[in-house]
Formats: C-alpha cells, structure tokens, sequence
C-alpha cells in the first residue's frame, strides 16, 4: 500500500469529493480510511474512529460483516454481472422472495437500479408516464415539501427544495409545487423530540389546498415519510402521512415515498411510512441499507395497478434502464443483508437499545448550546446554538459544526454536520457501551470547540 503522504498527494491533485468546499481543506488533509470492522473505521495509521453516520447511512450491520463478505466473496467466482433485459438470474429472485417477506400489502413489482438518486428519477418518471398511459396527460407536475432532498441527479433535484443544494441549479429544473412541511407549524415545546405529541390538523391545510386545486396537474406527491434526511435530519407526526393518503385519494394523485435514507429499520419500523398505521405509498425507493453498505443498488417498488398501465402495446413500455441493473454481486449482499435483519427479528428486536440510544439524546438537553433535540430510531440530531436560554444562533461564517466535526477525529469519533446540526445515525449492531461511549466524547468535543466562544 502507498504511503499516507503519496495517498493524500494524488487525492489532492486529482480527486474532487462530494458536497465538500475544497478550499476548506486547503490546509486540512482528508484522513486516510484503509478498513472497517462492526462499528468502527481505522485509518492508516491503526488510529480507530466510531462510525457514527454509518459511512453516509448506507452501513446497517457493521463493516465487513461475516455473512454478508462471504455471500460476495463466494458470488464473484460464479457470475459477476449480466445483461438484465430480457435476461434474469437467481440472484436477483431470491432478492425479491427476501424482500417479499416485509414489503406492504400490495407491493410487489420491483425495478431495480444503482443509487438512490436514480430511484427517485424512475418513480418520478414511472409517475409521469402512468397517467400518460391512462390517457390523462394534463397531470405531469409534482409536488413536494419545503426542505426536502431526494437526491442529485436533475429529477430528483427538480423534486428537492433545499436551497443550499438546489437553487443555483433552478434554471434546468422542471416546476412544480412547494408546500410548507408540517414542522414549520408553531408548537408550545421546548424541543422536538420525537414529535409524537406535536400535531395540529392545521398543518396538513397548505397540502390539501395545493391538492384541490391543481389536481388535474399533479402526478404525484413526493415526500421524506416522518423524518426528512439532508434538510436537517427534521422529524414530523405520521399523521401526516395519513392526512395525505386520504386527500391524495381523493385528488386521483399518486404518493411516492423516499425510503432511501430511512428504510431498513433506521427509524425503529422498517420503513418509515409505517409508523403512520395503514398508511401505503404508491410508488416507494430503497437504496441505501439496502446492501449492507457494500454495492450501490437500489430499488423503485409499485403495485400492480401502476404496472398494468405500462403493461400493452410497445409505446406503453416503461423507457429506463442501467448497465448494471441486478447486479449479481449485489443482490446477493442485499439478499444475505435482509435474511440477517429477519433472523434477528429486527427492528422489533432493538426496542431496548432505541429506547437507551434516546435517552441519551434526550439527556443533551441539559447543556444550554443544544438548541433543538430530534430523534426516531437510531437517528438522533441537536441544532448546536450560542445560547438556547438567550436566544442566540452562530453565524453560518463560524462553521462552527465544521469545526465540530473536524475536533471529532482527534478523539475518535466521526460526527458529522448538517447546516447547524450535528447528528448520530448509528447502525443497528452498536451497544449501550458503544452509545455510552459515543455521548461521552460528544459533550467533550463540542465543549472544547464552544470554549473559544465564552
């Protein structure tokens, strides 16, 4: 292996990293990760680092977990990858009969694809074409919420209302509706929490207007169910959902729910449309976890009666497709990742450790720089502030999350930003003492940066 001075030499040269500011690491040299195991990360230097995002929230059952290493390992020596139109393997099936085990009543027509970006862009165009095939072209626009993120790529940026990531790019977006979420509603609390017992009819009232009177435009709604990802890890009631699936069924509209970053028992269900009871897209993607955080795939799932409409004659037929469209390699990680999660029982089986993991979210509260408190499952988020009690925010030039972040890995721990938040997104294999652990570093970290501002 190189050295750490030669791999760090030819990144700086020549790689350019994801939603980074290059400049910003101008004088800061990217730390060099070389393995994974459970939790953890080490870098070049056997320096270990709790994994507290799971590697970007794809790892769900620890890195280089056993099982899922030797199903890829053992694949690669048989079939690698194959031409998936008008070709099928077991591979891909045997996928499809593990998922069929949790999918919703009524969902069960998979279409497969690399990264969650991508499966946004099918349901968005799978949306679109189900009424054009029904004869009903005038409905083409979507409609989504105020800071919601569902990806990169120009349909899911079109669907997508962060300004941070999507503004500058509004020239080549298609319209569409943006409506207030149901969080921006004034609540008497302190905190968010998990917002169980914040729900006000009310805030469903700029959907349902939107709904009614543009129906014969509208295709779909698209939404982040419970907790919305990019834009601030924010958390509303299920209700919700609730209030939306009657209303868009009323409006002849379709739901399609973005899954990508909360499916797979991250939120303590395992998808998060289900903790709004009875509530069922009709259109839901998948990435992510999916694979265990080893091979990008992901999935666009639909019920029957969206497929019949794609179901006839040759300008019916659904126009989209991948190179590497059910991957071999991974679907069998996927497939090994999903019999792990149901032989565990999980997430039913991770009450105990939810339950822990959010107390100690919860125990944030008593420091007076922890402006909100949000958390679901094993994602938990606080918005970091000057003063709760005086009502005073850093300036966006402080970076001071960055400066979190970057104080993090000299003690071990990857704590990541958003905006002004800093959050844990911890994989279903972490312990109480890993949680312990974790928190603990937190305070003294975050301690360490706000003592320059006192």
């Amino acid at each position: 292996m190189k050295s750490r001075e030669e791999i760090v030499n030819i990144d700086r040269k020549h790689i350019w990293h994801p939603f980074t500011q290059m400049k910003d690491y101008e004088d800061i040299d990217p730390v060099v990760i070389t393995r994974g195991k459970g939790i953890f990360i080490y870098d070049e230097a056997g320096n270990e680092y709790y994994d507290t995002i799971s590697s970007w929230w794809v790892n769900i059952l620890g890195h280089c977990h056993p099982r899922i290493s030797g199903a890829v390992k053992k694949q690669l020596d048989t079939l690698e990858h194959v031409n998936f139109s008008g070709f099928t393997h077991p591979y891909a099936t045997e996928l499809i009969e593990e998922l069929n085990h949790i999918m919703p009543k009524g969902m069960g027509r998979y279409f497969f694809s690399d990264n969650g970006s991508t499966a946004i862009e099918v349901a968005i165009k799978m949306a679109f074409q189900y009424w054009l095939n029904r004869k009903r072209p005038s409905k083409q626009k979507f409609v989504m919420l105020n800071n919601s993120y569902h990806g990169d790529t120009l349909g899911a940026t079109s669907v997508g209302a962060v300004d941070i990531f999507h503004k500058i790019y509004k020239p080549l977006m298609f319209d569409g509706f943006r409506v207030k979420a149901p969080y921006e509603f004034p609540y008497e609390r302190e905190f968010t929490y998990d917002a169980m017992d914040q729900y006000d009819p009310a805030a469903f009232e700029p959907m349902r207007e939107v709904l009614e009177n543009h129906a014969d435009e509208i295709a779909a709604v698209i939404i982040e169910p419970i907790l919305q990802g990019a834009g601030g890890l924010k958390i509303y009631h299920p209700q919700y959902l609730n209030d939306l699936r009657k209303c868009a069924d009323e409006n002849d509209i379709l739901i399609i729910c973005d899954e990508v970053a909360t499916g797979f028992c991250r939120t303590g269900k395992m998808f998060a449309f289900e903790h709004a009871e009875g509530f069922v897209p009709d259109i839901f993607a998948v990435s992510k976890a999916l694979t265990g955080g080893y091979l990008p795939m992901a999935l666009t799932i639909t019920n029957e009666e969206i497929y019949s409409a794609f179901y006839g004659d040759a300008m019916a037929t659904f126009f989209h497709g991948h190179s590497y469209t059910g991957n071999p390699l991974a679907c069998v990680a996927a497939t090994e990742t999903m019999k792990i999660l149901r032989e565990l029982k999980m997430p039913q089986s991770c009450g105990d450790l939810f339950d822990y993991f959010q107390q100690k979210v919860r125990d944030m509260a008593q420091f007076d720089f922890v402006g909100d408190i949000r958390y679901k499952g094993l994602i938990g988020a606080i918005d970091i502030v000057k003063s709760r009690k005086d009502g005073i925010n850093f300036e966006p030039s402080d970076k001071i999350t960055f400066k979190i972040y970057q104080e993090s890995l000299k003690h071990g721990l990857v704590m990541r930003h958003l905006g002004n938040s800093i959050y844990w997104w911890l994989p279903m294999v972490v312990t109480k003492d890993d949680i312990d652990e974790i928190f603990k570093r937190t305070i003294v970290v975050v301690k360490k940066v706000l003592a320059e501002y006192v």
